[in-house]
């Protein structure tokens, strides 16, 4: 798969903590975990408009993705709250909302 390198700016930002956290920084978390479950994808660029689904991810990788996800953004919130998100942008738009 080729990808072209697109980058969103996103206007808001959230705070964890004392954190700020962006839907950009989202978007990079959901990649990295992307990355180590799915590890065939090591040169892909990644886009907001990508599917988990339609890069090879299964539904316990997408299940693994998310956890790791949350877990890295110290969240926790019931997966099927996620569950409406089409791609990748998506998600982190709704991770994003739920800061």
């Amino acid at each position: 798969m080729q990808g072209k390198a697109i980058r969103n700016v996103f206007i808001s930002n959230r705070t964890i903590g004392a954190n700020i956290v962006s839907q950009d920084l989202i978007f990079e978390t959901i990649v990295r975990h992307t990355r180590e479950v799915l590890p065939g994808l090591d040169g892909y660029v990644f886009k907001p408009t990508d599917s988990l689904r339609e890069l090879g991810a299964n539904s316990i990788d997408r299940a693994d993705i998310i956890m790791m996800t949350l877990e890295s953004l110290s969240l926790d919130f019931p997966l099927i709250e996620v569950a409406k998100a089409q791609s990748i942008g998506d998600l982190a738009g709704i991770i994003h909302a739920k800061i």
